[in-house]
């Protein structure tokens, strides 16, 4: 299982994470509809991006699913991020209390 603090690279662009919460899920996250490696890994040349996950992700954004995983952008690339063929969704922002 991937743990918090583990740090993956894209294998079919140059989309890198940090895993903030891990879950079961993550076990299959996915760039670009490739598996991510941890960095440092030998990408597999044989993978290709795959057009139907090509719509990128941006620096910085944290990126969430239905069961709890989060992982934060480290360095943006062309792949979507997600688990299987489920994209992931960017995490929005907690309103502010009002300081009336």
């Amino acid at each position: 299982m991937i743990k918090n603090g583990s740090r993956l690279q894209s294998q079919v662009c140059d989309t890198q994470v940090i895993v903030v919460r891990s879950a079961d899920g993550l076990d299959d996250l996915r760039a670009g509809g490739a598996p991510m490696i941890p960095i440092g890994d030998d990408a597999d040349a044989a993978l290709s991006l795959d057009d139907s996950l090509a719509g990128g992700n941006l620096m910085g954004k944290r990126y969430v699913d239905d069961g709890g995983a989060e992982v934060l952008v480290t360095k943006a690339g062309k792949g979507t991020l997600s688990i299987g063929t489920t994209p992931l969704s960017i995490k929005e922002a907690k309103p502010l209390p009002a300081s009336d």
